[in-house]
């Protein structure tokens, strides 16, 4: 589901069918895809959602984005975890888990990517750039 970065963007115009390309183990990053026609940064497609287009580049994301939601889920795990739909600084959105107290977790919070794949669970796992100033937390 995620994989391991290479030297940056790949220079070739698209992967067969929208396949992300894989590249060295340089480094842990979020590879995304982004339309050749339209220029839409997508994740994990085949087909661009906006253009329909089939031509997808594979590049390599910078890791930082804002939280745009985050709950806190209690199943399947033996203590609270959090969830959160992370919109990147390319403007595509991947659903990552953020470090810290669940309930702690708030929509607008800037995060960076600390390892692109956890080992439990094989999504990426983000950190916060800066503590929230909030007054009745």
């Amino acid at each position: 589901m995620y994989h391991f970065a290479g030297d940056g963007v790949q220079q070739s115009t698209g992967a067969p069918a929208g396949v992300l390309d894989r590249r060295g183990p340089d480094g842990e990053a979020i590879l995304f895809q982004r339309c050749t026609y339209c220029g839409t940064a997508v994740y994990h497609r085949v087909l661009c959602p906006v253009c329909r287009g089939s031509e997808l580049r594979t590049e390599r994301s910078q890791g930082t984005g804002t939280v745009r939601h985050s709950t806190v889920v209690h199943r399947n795990t033996p203590a609270a975890r959090n969830v959160s739909l992370v919109e990147m600084a390319e403007g595509f959105v991947v659903r990552g888990r953020v470090m810290g107290p669940p309930i702690g977790i708030h929509s607008g919070d800037r995060v960076r990517l600390s390892t692109a794949k956890d080992p439990v669970r094989g999504e990426p796992v983000f950190q916060l750039v800066d503590e929230p100033l909030r007054a009745w937390t």
